[in-house]
Formats: structure tokens, sequence, C-alpha cells
């Protein structure tokens, strides 16, 4: 059980479209979280979900399998009740599931507020079981993010961020995790400065040479490898690790993978930037997250980034990080 906290009420103004008030929100969100991990939990472990989805047919079946299956429900379950909820709103819904019907390459939606949504980052631990699986909501305005949940349904984990919109390097946001119970806990970043003691938490199935030669140049301390950019960025959240690191190749990361554990880490007085410092941007015609993306608990960030793209200029010349 998480230790009981009180989280201090949020010390500035959150940016919303006109009409939707921000403690109405959040207790959608939450619904809407749990309701998706119950569905998750469910199509994982082979029981009949709630809600009136229909249970997973194994591909001997004939049917679609347990990931398309859970991926398609708890897509419904969140586009759908975020409308249901907020029929006036004026944001836009986008997900993962619906991206391939809504966007034009070179693009952007025609929208100021935009949910960024993923029914399911992690889709191999998924289907492995190894429970390193994640939901992320995010809100969008602009190119900037405003707020981001991220779900951990295994571990029972709820993490929220709401960024400052004044931009206050003083307040950035704030940023908590909850249970089920509505038990609070803050954030924990780690007392880890020291390149050398730094924890880093990677991916088990996106690694390639040049990252491997990026970890040697930056000489960090331990690795730790699980699923889900979401459930990374919790690590660093909770003090476990300390950074994250991604660098595409063949693949890139997209919007709905990166864009609300951006929001949480960012409110959380962390950051998440492109190793030249520049800021990840959502809504730009381009769904792909390319180049060098470090998440960190923030002291060493800048070090962190200047190390990276100095190491990359000599592994990969002509690499836009």
């Amino acid at each position: 059980m998480m230790p009981a906290f009180t989280p201090t009420p949020i010390p500035f103004s959150v940016s919303l479209p006109d009409g939707v008030d921000v403690q109405h929100l959040f207790v959608e969100l939450r619904r809407l979280s749990w309701g998706s991990a119950d569905i998750l939990l469910a199509y994982g472990r082979g029981e009949q979900p709630p809600y009136g989805f229909p249970k997973a047919l194994s591909v001997d079946e004939g049917g679609e399998g347990p990931v398309t299956a859970a991926d398609l429900a708890v897509n419904q379950w969140l586009l759908e009740g975020l409308q249901a909820s907020f029929p006036a709103a004026a944001w836009t819904l986008l997900s993962e599931e619906t991206a391939k019907e809504q966007l034009r390459a070179g693009e952007p939606l025609d929208a100021e507020w935009l949910w960024i949504l993923d029914p399911l980052d992690g889709t191999k631990d998924f289907l492995q079981g190894t429970g390193e699986y994640a939901v992320h909501l995010a809100l969008v305005r602009g190119q900037e993010p405003v707020l981001g949940v991220v779900l951990l349904p295994e571990k029972g984990e709820l993490w929220i961020g709401v960024i400052n919109a004044a931009g206050s390097s003083a307040a950035p946001g704030v940023a908590w995790c909850e249970n089920r119970a509505g038990e609070q806990m803050p954030v924990a970043f780690s007392a880890r400065r020291e390149r050398s003691e730094l924890v880093l938490v990677a991916s088990r199935n996106h690694r390639d040479q040049r990252l491997e030669q990026l970890l040697e140049a930056m000489a960090l301390g331990d690795t730790k490898a699980i699923g889900s950019v979401g459930g990374k960025v919790a690590t660093i959240l909770r003090g476990e690790t300390d950074l994250y690191i991604s660098l595409s190749g063949k693949s890139a990361p997209k919007d709905w993978d990166m864009a609300a554990p951006h929001a949480v880490i960012q409110a959380a007085g962390g950051a998440f930037t492109h190793a030249d410092g520049r800021p990840l941007t959502y809504n730009t015609g381009d769904v792909r997250q390319a180049g060098c993306l470090i998440a960190s608990h923030g002291p060493a960030h800048g070090e962190l980034c200047r190390i990276a793209a100095e190491a990359m200029a000599v592994i990969d010349p002509g690499f836009v990080v």
C-alpha cells in the first residue's frame, strides 16, 4: 500500500479548453484509466473483460489475438469515455489505433487542443507476460504537452502530471502517483548526481550497436531493462533509475509513445529533450519522435545531452539528434 500523501494544491492555473473543469477532468481520467486497467488485466489473464467487450479468440480459433482485442477495447473505452464525459470540449482525439484514418503525411491535425492516446504501450511485454506495459493519455496544446497520465495496470500505479502553463522554472508543474484507493505519493527522484553513478533504464527490444557505443561513451553506472516508455519513465519518477535514452534507427517511437511520459516527467521537474536540447514537440505533421532523446531526473541533463550529442557525431556522423 502506498503511504498516504496529500498533494499540494495545484499552484497555478491549468491550461484547459473553455468549459472544462480541472477537477471533473481528473475524476474522469481516473475512471477511464482504472477501467482500462480492468480491461487489459482481463485480456492478459484470458478472462472475460468487463464493460461488454468480447473475450479474445486465439489465432488457432480463427479470431483476432489478445493484443488486437485488448488494443481495440481500450481504444474504444477511452475514446467513447472522453466523448461522453466532455461532449462540448473543443479538443480532438487521436490514438495509435485511429492514426491511419486521421493523419496525412506532413499535415498536422487542425486542432489547438489534442488528446494523444496509446491504449497499450509495450505490446511485446503484454504478450510475454512481463507486466511491463502501460496506457498513455496526453493532452497537447499546439505542439506542447499540457498534462499526461501514465497507467501501469500490473503495478496498480496511476502517474499524473500537470505542466505549469506559465513555464516557471521554479514551479514546472505538479506530478504524483496514486493507486485505486486514491492513496497518493509524490515523485521521489534519486539523489544521484555523478554521471558514473546514474542508473540507465533501457529497452529490452530496441537496442542496436550504435546505442551500445553511445552508452559506453557516456560511462554511466548500472542499467535496468524494462518495457514501455511509460514504465521506464516511472522508474525515474520512483528514484529507481535516473535516465532513459531513445535512439531511433530504421524505426522511431511515435507521438503516442512519448507525449504522456514526457508530460509527467516535465511536470515533476525532470526533463525530456533531444540531445541537442531541443524540446519534444507534437502534432507537427510527422508523428515520429526521431533522433537521440533523453529523459532524466534533471540535475545532470545538460551534461548528458552534451556528451550524447558529441558521441553521436562520431558514432553516426550526420545523424540528427
